[in-house]
Protein backbone atom coordinates (compact mmCIF):
# COMPACT_ATOMS: atom_id res chain seq x y z
CA UNK A 1 0.00 0.00 0.00
CA UNK A 2 1.44 3.12 -0.96
CA UNK A 3 1.71 5.65 2.25
CA UNK A 4 -0.68 8.90 2.98
CA UNK A 5 2.87 10.85 2.59
CA UNK A 6 3.19 10.10 -0.97
CA UNK A 7 1.05 13.45 -1.36
CA UNK A 8 4.28 15.81 -1.83
CA UNK A 9 4.80 17.87 1.33
CA UNK A 10 2.68 16.03 3.42
CA UNK A 11 3.94 14.61 6.74
CA UNK A 12 1.78 13.09 9.32
CA UNK A 13 2.97 12.43 13.16
CA UNK A 14 0.84 11.08 16.07
CA UNK A 15 1.21 11.51 19.99
CA UNK A 16 -0.67 8.48 21.58
CA UNK A 17 -1.43 7.82 25.15
CA UNK A 18 -1.64 4.28 26.11
CA UNK A 19 -2.73 4.36 29.36
CA UNK A 20 -5.33 6.83 29.44
CA UNK A 21 -6.77 6.37 25.86
CA UNK A 22 -6.26 8.93 24.01
CA UNK A 23 -4.23 10.95 21.54
CA UNK A 24 -3.90 13.31 18.98
CA UNK A 25 -2.88 13.00 15.22
CA UNK A 26 -0.75 15.75 12.85
CA UNK A 27 -0.96 16.33 9.45
CA UNK A 28 1.53 18.91 8.52
CA UNK A 29 1.81 20.73 5.10
CA UNK A 30 4.67 23.09 5.42
CA UNK A 31 4.29 24.71 1.89
CA UNK A 32 0.37 24.84 1.86
CA UNK A 33 -1.87 23.22 0.21
CA UNK A 34 -5.79 24.22 -0.99
CA UNK A 35 -8.22 22.58 1.47
CA UNK A 36 -11.93 21.77 1.40
CA UNK A 37 -14.43 20.34 4.33
CA UNK A 38 -17.38 18.92 4.55
CA UNK A 39 -19.48 18.09 7.51
CA UNK A 40 -22.37 15.84 7.43
CA UNK A 41 -22.79 14.82 11.50
CA UNK A 42 -25.16 16.74 13.36
CA UNK A 43 -22.05 16.60 16.64
CA UNK A 44 -19.06 18.01 15.18
CA UNK A 45 -16.62 19.31 17.56
CA UNK A 46 -14.38 21.69 15.45
CA UNK A 47 -11.89 24.96 15.29
CA UNK A 48 -10.94 27.46 12.19
CA UNK A 49 -12.40 25.42 10.00
CA UNK A 50 -14.42 28.25 7.78
CA UNK A 51 -10.29 28.63 6.49
CA UNK A 52 -10.92 25.16 4.12
CA UNK A 53 -14.46 26.28 2.93
CA UNK A 54 -14.47 28.53 -0.51
CA UNK A 55 -14.82 32.07 0.24
CA UNK A 56 -12.36 32.15 2.85
CA UNK A 57 -9.38 34.90 2.52
CA UNK A 58 -6.72 32.45 3.49
CA UNK A 59 -6.08 30.43 0.72
CA UNK A 60 -4.19 27.38 1.99
CA UNK A 61 -3.67 25.98 5.28
CA UNK A 62 -0.89 24.38 7.09
CA UNK A 63 -1.60 21.59 8.88
CA UNK A 64 -4.85 19.53 10.23
CA UNK A 65 -5.09 18.71 13.91
CA UNK A 66 -7.40 15.73 14.58
CA UNK A 67 -7.80 14.54 18.19
CA UNK A 68 -9.00 12.95 20.59
CA UNK A 69 -11.06 14.46 23.90
CA UNK A 70 -13.68 16.01 22.82
CA UNK A 71 -14.14 19.74 23.22
CA UNK A 72 -10.93 19.94 25.58
CA UNK A 73 -8.91 18.21 22.63
CA UNK A 74 -8.90 21.41 20.70
CA UNK A 75 -6.29 22.60 22.81
CA UNK A 76 -4.27 20.25 20.72
CA UNK A 77 -4.57 22.42 17.78
CA UNK A 78 -2.43 24.97 19.44
CA UNK A 79 0.34 23.26 19.89
CA UNK A 80 0.63 22.52 15.87
CA UNK A 81 0.24 26.05 15.53
CA UNK A 82 2.94 26.60 18.33
CA UNK A 83 5.16 24.49 16.09
CA UNK A 84 4.68 25.50 12.48
CA UNK A 85 5.35 29.12 13.99
CA UNK A 86 8.84 28.32 15.59
CA UNK A 87 9.66 27.46 12.11
CA UNK A 88 8.23 30.14 10.21
CA UNK A 89 5.24 28.47 8.59
CA UNK A 90 2.03 30.52 8.19
CA UNK A 91 0.10 32.82 6.19
CA UNK A 92 1.61 36.39 5.95
CA UNK A 93 1.29 39.21 7.39
CA UNK A 94 3.27 42.63 8.31
CA UNK A 95 3.46 41.26 11.80
CA UNK A 96 4.74 37.58 11.38
CA UNK A 97 3.23 34.70 9.70
CA UNK A 98 0.13 33.32 11.12
CA UNK A 99 -0.18 29.34 11.16
CA UNK A 100 -3.92 27.92 10.23
CA UNK A 101 -4.22 24.99 11.25
CA UNK A 102 -8.13 23.47 10.97
CA UNK A 103 -8.89 20.80 13.69
CA UNK A 104 -11.86 18.39 14.82
CA UNK A 105 -12.07 16.34 17.65
CA UNK A 106 -13.56 12.69 18.82
CA UNK A 107 -15.40 11.57 22.27
CA UNK A 108 -13.55 9.73 23.76
CA UNK A 109 -14.20 10.03 27.28
CA UNK A 110 -16.02 6.77 27.53
CA UNK A 111 -12.86 4.80 27.25
CA UNK A 112 -9.22 5.40 29.43
CA UNK A 113 -9.39 7.93 31.33
CA UNK A 114 -12.07 11.04 31.15
CA UNK A 115 -9.81 13.22 32.99
CA UNK A 116 -6.86 13.22 30.90
CA UNK A 117 -7.34 15.01 27.25
CA UNK A 118 -4.69 16.02 24.73
CA UNK A 119 -3.62 19.68 24.94
CA UNK A 120 -1.22 22.08 23.26
CA UNK A 121 1.94 19.42 24.49
CA UNK A 122 0.27 16.75 22.88
CA UNK A 123 -0.26 18.30 19.56
CA UNK A 124 3.30 19.58 19.57
CA UNK A 125 4.49 15.98 20.23
CA UNK A 126 2.43 15.10 17.09
CA UNK A 127 4.28 17.31 15.20
CA UNK A 128 7.59 16.65 16.46
CA UNK A 129 6.63 12.89 15.24
CA UNK A 130 5.85 13.98 11.91
CA UNK A 131 7.43 12.15 9.38
CA UNK A 132 6.67 11.54 5.05
CA UNK A 133 7.03 7.23 5.99
CA UNK A 134 4.18 7.49 9.25
CA UNK A 135 2.23 4.17 8.14
CA UNK A 136 0.97 3.20 11.43
CA UNK A 137 -2.48 1.85 11.95
CA UNK A 138 -5.41 1.47 14.75
CA UNK A 139 -4.69 2.19 17.83
CA UNK A 140 -2.93 4.94 17.18
CA UNK A 141 -2.88 9.00 17.25
CA UNK A 142 -6.57 10.51 17.80
CA UNK A 143 -7.86 6.81 17.00
CA UNK A 144 -6.43 5.57 20.11
CA UNK A 145 -9.71 5.77 22.37
CA UNK A 146 -12.19 5.12 19.12
CA UNK A 147 -15.35 2.97 19.55
CA UNK A 148 -17.70 1.57 17.11
CA UNK A 149 -21.34 -0.08 16.91
CA UNK A 150 -22.83 1.92 20.10
CA UNK A 151 -26.53 2.29 18.24
CA UNK A 152 -27.05 -0.94 20.32
CA UNK A 153 -25.94 0.76 23.74
CA UNK A 154 -21.96 1.28 25.10
CA UNK A 155 -22.19 -2.83 26.79
CA UNK A 156 -21.88 -4.33 23.05
CA UNK A 157 -19.63 -1.70 21.66
CA UNK A 158 -16.00 -3.07 19.51
CA UNK A 159 -12.82 -1.00 18.99
CA UNK A 160 -12.67 1.60 16.72
CA UNK A 161 -9.43 3.11 15.62
CA UNK A 162 -7.06 5.06 12.91
CA UNK A 163 -7.10 3.70 9.33
CA UNK A 164 -5.32 4.48 6.39
CA UNK A 165 -6.00 4.02 2.50
CA UNK A 166 -4.52 4.97 -0.85
CA UNK A 167 -4.55 4.49 -4.54
CA UNK A 168 -2.55 6.08 -7.69
CA UNK A 169 -4.71 7.47 -10.54
CA UNK A 170 -3.35 9.27 -13.44
CA UNK A 171 0.11 10.15 -11.56
CA UNK A 172 -1.53 11.07 -8.72
CA UNK A 173 -2.02 9.48 -4.92
CA UNK A 174 -5.28 10.07 -3.32
CA UNK A 175 -4.97 8.82 0.10
CA UNK A 176 -7.14 9.16 2.94
CA UNK A 177 -6.35 8.73 7.26
CA UNK A 178 -10.14 8.09 8.88
CA UNK A 179 -10.45 8.23 13.11
CA UNK A 180 -13.51 5.86 13.39
CA UNK A 181 -15.62 6.31 16.37
CA UNK A 182 -18.48 5.19 14.95
CA UNK A 183 -22.21 5.11 16.44
CA UNK A 184 -22.80 2.88 13.62
CA UNK A 185 -21.18 -0.63 13.09
CA UNK A 186 -17.90 -0.88 9.94
CA UNK A 187 -19.07 -2.66 6.96
CA UNK A 188 -16.99 -4.83 4.86
CA UNK A 189 -16.55 -4.64 1.19
CA UNK A 190 -19.49 -7.08 0.69
CA UNK A 191 -22.10 -4.64 3.36
CA UNK A 192 -21.51 -7.57 5.99
CA UNK A 193 -20.63 -6.17 9.58
CA UNK A 194 -16.88 -6.23 9.87
CA UNK A 195 -16.94 -4.82 13.44
CA UNK A 196 -20.04 -3.05 15.32
CA UNK A 197 -22.77 -4.24 17.87
CA UNK A 198 -22.60 -7.44 19.25
CA UNK A 199 -25.69 -9.17 21.09
CA UNK A 200 -25.22 -10.57 24.36
CA UNK A 201 -25.83 -14.06 23.80
CA UNK A 202 -23.07 -13.59 20.16
CA UNK A 203 -24.05 -12.64 17.11
CA UNK A 204 -23.90 -9.06 15.66
CA UNK A 205 -27.13 -6.81 17.18
CA UNK A 206 -28.21 -5.97 13.01
CA UNK A 207 -29.12 -9.64 13.04
CA UNK A 208 -32.29 -9.11 15.22
CA UNK A 209 -32.95 -5.39 14.08
CA UNK A 210 -31.81 -4.78 10.24
CA UNK A 211 -32.56 -1.43 10.74
CA UNK A 212 -30.11 -0.78 13.78
CA UNK A 213 -33.32 1.06 15.83
CA UNK A 214 -30.91 3.73 17.87
CA UNK A 215 -31.96 2.86 21.31
CA UNK A 216 -32.16 6.34 23.26
CA UNK A 217 -30.38 7.68 25.12
CA UNK A 218 -27.39 5.60 25.13
CA UNK A 219 -26.03 6.46 22.09
CA UNK A 220 -25.74 10.39 23.59
CA UNK A 221 -24.28 9.02 26.45
CA UNK A 222 -21.80 7.24 23.67
CA UNK A 223 -21.03 10.43 21.83
CA UNK A 224 -19.26 9.41 18.31
CA UNK A 225 -17.94 10.69 15.35
CA UNK A 226 -15.89 9.73 12.05
CA UNK A 227 -13.35 12.47 10.82
CA UNK A 228 -11.41 11.63 7.32
CA UNK A 229 -8.49 14.09 5.78
CA UNK A 230 -8.33 13.21 2.18
CA UNK A 231 -4.61 13.79 0.46
CA UNK A 232 -4.41 14.76 -2.89
CA UNK A 233 -1.43 15.18 -4.88
CA UNK A 234 -2.48 17.33 -7.12
CA UNK A 235 -3.07 21.30 -7.90
CA UNK A 236 -6.85 21.96 -6.81
CA UNK A 237 -8.83 24.69 -6.98
CA UNK A 238 -10.68 25.33 -3.56
CA UNK A 239 -14.18 25.12 -4.61
CA UNK A 240 -13.38 21.61 -6.24
CA UNK A 241 -11.63 20.52 -2.79
CA UNK A 242 -14.96 21.38 -1.24
CA UNK A 243 -16.56 19.28 -3.79
CA UNK A 244 -14.11 16.29 -3.14
CA UNK A 245 -15.12 16.71 0.48
CA UNK A 246 -18.68 16.55 0.08
CA UNK A 247 -18.48 12.89 -1.94
CA UNK A 248 -15.83 11.57 0.09
CA UNK A 249 -18.20 10.97 2.42
CA UNK A 250 -19.84 8.42 -0.31
CA UNK A 251 -16.68 6.18 1.45
CA UNK A 252 -18.67 7.11 4.64
CA UNK A 253 -22.09 5.47 3.38
CA UNK A 254 -20.43 2.44 1.79
CA UNK A 255 -18.14 1.23 5.32
CA UNK A 256 -20.55 2.78 7.76
CA UNK A 257 -24.66 1.69 8.74
CA UNK A 258 -25.79 4.02 10.23
CA UNK A 259 -23.91 7.19 9.18
CA UNK A 260 -24.33 10.75 9.55
CA UNK A 261 -26.70 10.36 12.51
CA UNK A 262 -27.69 13.01 15.46
CA UNK A 263 -24.87 11.08 17.65
CA UNK A 264 -22.19 11.95 15.21
CA UNK A 265 -19.77 14.41 14.02
CA UNK A 266 -18.63 13.38 11.20
CA UNK A 267 -16.59 15.08 9.14
CA UNK A 268 -13.84 15.40 6.33
CA UNK A 269 -10.94 17.55 5.27
CA UNK A 270 -9.63 17.65 1.39
CA UNK A 271 -5.95 18.84 1.83
CA UNK A 272 -4.66 19.33 -2.24
CA UNK A 273 -0.73 19.62 -2.70
CA UNK A 274 0.66 19.25 -5.85
CA UNK A 275 1.57 20.85 -9.15
CA UNK A 276 0.25 18.20 -11.61
CA UNK A 277 -3.83 18.31 -12.28
CA UNK A 278 -6.55 15.63 -12.08
CA UNK A 279 -10.37 15.65 -13.11
CA UNK A 280 -12.32 16.67 -10.34
CA UNK A 281 -14.82 13.79 -10.58
CA UNK A 282 -11.98 11.47 -10.57
CA UNK A 283 -10.72 12.74 -7.74
CA UNK A 284 -13.99 12.63 -5.86
CA UNK A 285 -14.61 8.40 -6.81
CA UNK A 286 -10.82 7.80 -5.58
CA UNK A 287 -11.59 9.75 -2.75
CA UNK A 288 -15.00 8.15 -1.43
CA UNK A 289 -13.11 4.42 -2.22
CA UNK A 290 -9.96 5.16 -0.09
CA UNK A 291 -11.83 6.56 2.83
CA UNK A 292 -14.44 3.13 2.73
CA UNK A 293 -10.66 1.52 3.01
CA UNK A 294 -9.49 3.51 5.36
CA UNK A 295 -12.88 2.84 7.90
CA UNK A 296 -12.50 -0.74 7.71
CA UNK A 297 -8.68 -0.72 8.22
CA UNK A 298 -9.00 1.25 11.11
CA UNK A 299 -11.05 -1.65 12.61
CA UNK A 300 -8.75 -4.38 11.02
CA UNK A 301 -5.63 -2.87 12.59
CA UNK A 302 -7.18 -2.15 16.26
CA UNK A 303 -6.38 -3.77 19.70
CA UNK A 304 -8.73 -4.35 22.62
CA UNK A 305 -9.12 -2.04 25.40
CA UNK A 306 -11.09 -1.45 28.42
CA UNK A 307 -14.90 -3.53 27.65
CA UNK A 308 -14.11 -3.40 23.80
CA UNK A 309 -12.46 -5.87 22.11
CA UNK A 310 -10.94 -5.76 18.59
CA UNK A 311 -12.07 -7.61 15.35
CA UNK A 312 -8.53 -9.48 15.70
CA UNK A 313 -9.17 -10.64 19.23
CA UNK A 314 -13.11 -12.01 18.33
CA UNK A 315 -13.80 -15.61 18.87
CA UNK A 316 -14.87 -17.07 15.87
Amino acid sequence: MKGLTDVPGILVGHATDEAALTGVTAVLCPGGAVAGFCARGSAVGEREILAATPGHVVERVHGLCLAGGSAFGLQAAGGVVRFLEERGIGYPTPWGRVPIVPAAVVFDLNIGSPSVRPGPDAGYAACTAASPEELRQGTVGAGTGATVGKWGGGKGRMRGGLGIGSVHVQGVTVAALAVVNAVGDVLDESGRVLAGARRAGGGWASDADPLRTILRPEPLRQTNTTLTAVLIGARMAKVDAARVARRAHNGYARAVRPVHTSFDGDAVFVLAAGSVEIPVDLAAEAAAEVTAEAIRNAVRHADSAGDAPALRDLVP
